[in-house]
């Protein structure tokens, strides 16, 4: 892989604390830009209790615009493109979303605040999945986005940072306040809600997730089902298997409640009754690490960079946000909206 060399008379060596999605994107960007760098994790290579081990990994910048700012939407516009650029093979199939006639209201509401779809007609529904046939009688069809299976992808990410010469040491702890303190050093801190040392206002949201194998149905991308009660998306996955989430619950214990599991199996009988024989493969909840506006906030400092916040959309604008530190880092550049110096944060 290419790597171009640092800025001239800048940092030349790079540490990245935390091998989730954020410090991956980090630790990949600053190695191909000819960065020496150490990527540290406590977890082991399996990353078990990450919050991207239970993440639905959709790439809908777009979608998200329906609850979101519109700077999740430039911030995971952009990273589609470096998912392209940096793992061509992530598959853009699009998302489909979709609400039964009682529903038209909340159908209509998404239409009106999203923008990039096409509006689908039952028979345009049916062609574009075919085993959901007639079940719906309109659909919205966002052909730019894709998803990721989260679990798989972390070791791809992983493996082309270390073939940008990149190393990486799980079930490693580091002092980052020793790190960021050497000369030509600088330290990037993804560690999530583990890092509410430095930030006070930061909290974890809980999101549930149920992994089912279905054997009689077949979806080619992400299904949104609109509903009052129980709006979710089910996430085709290998082998039949599907995630359906979409719970954001203000909790930081990762039981999963026996009511989130009845309504988002509920919620996806609805999309098609061939879920009501799926098997149950596993349940479970990851914490979001969010801050009270749920927007990202990226910190600055001589030789230090913290990245949190990225609440729900952490697939979504990792990429966007490696680059964004990287330009800072080669020639000083700041994001107005989401990157703010140590001293702005000090009380």
């Amino acid at each position: 892989m290419f790597r171009e060399p640092p800025a001239p008379d800048g940092p030349s060596s790079v540490t990245v604390i935390g091998a989730g999605i954020v410090g991956s994107w980090q630790a990949l960007l600053f190695a191909c830009a000819g960065y020496d760098v150490m990527l540290f994790e406590r977890d082991d290579v399996a990353m078990t209790y990450a919050t991207s081990h239970w993440a639905g990994g959709m790439l809908a910048p777009w979608c998200e615009a329906e609850a979101s700012e519109p700077l999740i939407t430039d911030l995971g516009t952009r990273s589609l493109e470096l998912w392209r650029k940096h793992l061509p093979d992530t598959p853009f199939n699009g998302s489909l979303v979709v609400a039964h006639a009682r529903d038209r209201a909340d159908f209509d509401r998404f239409a009106k605040l999203t923008t990039g779809h096409e509006r689908l007609d039952a028979r345009g529904v049916a062609e574009l999945e075919p085993d959901l046939g007639n079940r719906f009688r309109e659909g919205l069809f966002f052909a730019g986005e894709g998803h990721v299976e989260p679990r798989a992808v972390l070791p791809k990410l992983h493996a082309r940072f270390v073939a940008a010469g990149g190393i990486i040491r799980f079930q490693a702890d580091c002092d980052l306040d020793v790190l960021a303190g050497q000369a030509g050093h600088v330290v990037i801190d993804c560690r999530g809600l583990a890092a509410r040392d430095k930030f006070s206002d930061l909290r974890g949201v809980k999101g549930e997730m149920v992994v089912v194998e279905a054997q009689g149905i077949e979806l080619m991308r992400p299904v949104r089902l609109l509903h009052p009660r129980w709006p979710i998306y089910v996430i085709p996955r290998e082998n039949n298997c599907f995630m359906i989430g979409a719970t954001s619950i203000e909790s930081e214990d990762t039981a999963v409640s026996l009511r989130s599991t009845v309504e988002l199996l509920t919620a996806a009988c609805a999309v098609h009754p061939a879920f009501a024989d799926a098997h149950i493969l596993e349940v479970g909840a990851g914490l979001r690490p969010a801050f009270p506006d749920h927007l990202p906030r990226v910190v600055v400092s001589k030789q230090k960079i913290s990245i949190n916040g990225l609440y729900r959309h952490g697939f979504l604008m990792a990429p966007a946000l490696a680059e964004m530190t990287l330009a800072y880092m080669q020639r000083g550049f700041i994001h107005n909206e989401v990157m703010r110096s140590s001293f702005e944060m000090a009380p």
